[in-house]
């Protein structure tokens, strides 16, 4: 036989050496600087999908949609403030800072929220009239930067949320680069215009839970105790983290996963620090049951919400509400396939584009660039966002429903199986057709 006449294998691609890896050290090598980009974790993880819900039949009674009530209602702050925030539906929008998103995107933000029935948060860099003007109920954030923070924004605010550590980057700061430092937002900062800011990735004035007791009871002297005081964190270490939170003093702890895709940071810290939001809730929640403080401090959960039965199945799995980032900006308009053409010209693809940071986003959503932000209209995009919401929450009911539930926050455990062996050990629920925990007799 000739050399030419035997077949040759088809050319098999490693999987540890896949080509985005290969292209990554080729970025690497020519220009010494690690990858800074949004857009969360990108690798798979056990998360909501791998859970299913066991609906109502002979030994449980659903419940008729059309004429029993599932309420949706949750109030926060119900631990130590004087005016805890009650909220219509258990969704509430993620911290997501002006700098970071334009005025108009804060704006849409607020109207969606207000028009739904939540809340939505600052971020970092302060509190902007758009934002505080068209949100019914506002949590502020009180970042390690302080960037923008003054008494008087903590005063009009609805709640303070205190942010120890944030699911894509816990442990680490994030990225402002300058071309999104506008006059503006560097005046509101009070930092040089057009110069990349980097967050800091600890609060300046503690260095642990003592501290972090002290500082909370700053705040409600600042306050007058009426405001609740949030506790995030970055989903770690989350049964001590969650624990520390309430004898510090928290009303409410945000645990957030790393599933969490607005911050921007080092592609490496995004991809490998923290722990999908899957695996923490349970820990957090048994963190605060053998306090004996469940339901008394209250749980939200955020990192890779899309949608309602995401939101069914953390509330069953203990959490109190969940919040929402990503799939906010995506409803706002961000990732549009009409922009397809100048996602391109940016070297990316619209439902990929996670270069957020560098503001020059088509929808006008993640930029300080006038010309863009200008497209997004706040009225219209308000209304998408009240629209997934609405969504979001009738999904929840229905799923609730049919389990039974009149109030969504009546699901529980025992109304889920899991798919696969890590997402039963996660959640701590049997995995389907089996009545087995893997892990269950030790914590």
């Amino acid at each position: 036989m000739k050399s030419g006449d035997i077949p040759r294998t088809v050319p098999r691609q490693s999987a540890t050496f896949d080509p985005y890896t290969m292209s990554e050290i080729r970025r690497a090598a020519a220009t010494g600087i690690y990858d800074i980009r949004g857009g969360g974790a990108k690798r798979s993880v056990p998360h909501f999908d791998d859970l299913l819900f066991l609906g109502a039949s002979i030994s449980r009674y659903p419940l008729e949609g059309y004429r029993e009530k599932c309420a949706t209602n949750v109030t926060l702050g119900t631990r130590f403030a004087s005016k805890p925030i009650e909220l219509d539906i258990p969704i509430t929008i993620a911290g997501m800072s002006f700098g970071s998103l334009s005025a108009q995107a804060k704006e849409a933000l607020g109207r969606g929220a207000t028009i739904a029935g939540t809340s939505t948060t600052t971020g970092d860099g302060g509190m902007t009239p758009e934002e505080r003007g068209h949100s019914k109920k506002l949590v502020y954030q009180y970042l390690p930067s302080r960037y923008g923070m003054n008494p008087a924004d903590l005063r009009k605010a609805d709640a303070i949320e205190v942010v120890v550590g944030q699911g894509a980057k816990p442990g680490g700061g994030g990225m402002l680069l300058g071309q999104k430092i506008s006059d503006r937002v560097a005046e509101m900062r009070t930092l040089p215009k057009g110069i990349d800011q980097r967050s800091a990735c600890r609060h300046p004035d503690w260095t642990g839970p003592d501290d972090l007791e002290i500082k909370i009871q700053e705040l409600r002297e600042i306050t007058g105790w009426e405001k609740p005081i949030f506790i995030k964190i970055g989903a770690t270490r989350p049964y001590y983290d969650v624990a520390l939170a309430v004898k510090s003093g928290a009303d409410v702890v945000v645990l957030d996963g790393m599933q969490g895709g607005t911050a921007a940071t080092q592609d490496v810290f995004i991809e490998h620090v923290g722990i999908p939001i899957l695996s923490a809730i349970r820990p957090a929640v048994q963190s605060l049951q053998d306090l004996g403080m469940h339901r008394k401090v209250q749980l939200v959960v955020s990192g890779g919400i899309r949608n309602g039965a995401d939101v069914a199945k953390a509330l069953a799995m203990g959490a109190d509400a969940v919040s929402i980032g990503t799939a906010a900006l995506v409803a706002l308009g961000d990732n549009d396939p009409k922009y397809e053409k100048e996602y391109q010209e940016l070297g990316s693809t619209a439902g990929a584009y996670d270069d957020w940071h560098e503001g020059q986003d088509p929808a006008g959503i993640t930029t300080q660039n006038p010309d863009l932000s200008a497209r997004l209209d706040p009225v219209a995009a308000g209304r998408r966002l009240a629209n997934y919401l609405a969504v979001l929450t009738l999904e929840a009911q229905t799923i609730a429903r049919a389990c039974g539930k009149s109030h969504v926050r009546n699901l529980e455990p025992e109304d889920l199986v899991a798919l696969t062996v890590e997402a039963a050990a996660m959640a701590r629920v049997p995995l389907a057709g089996t009545s087995w925990i893997p892990g269950a007799t030790t914590f």
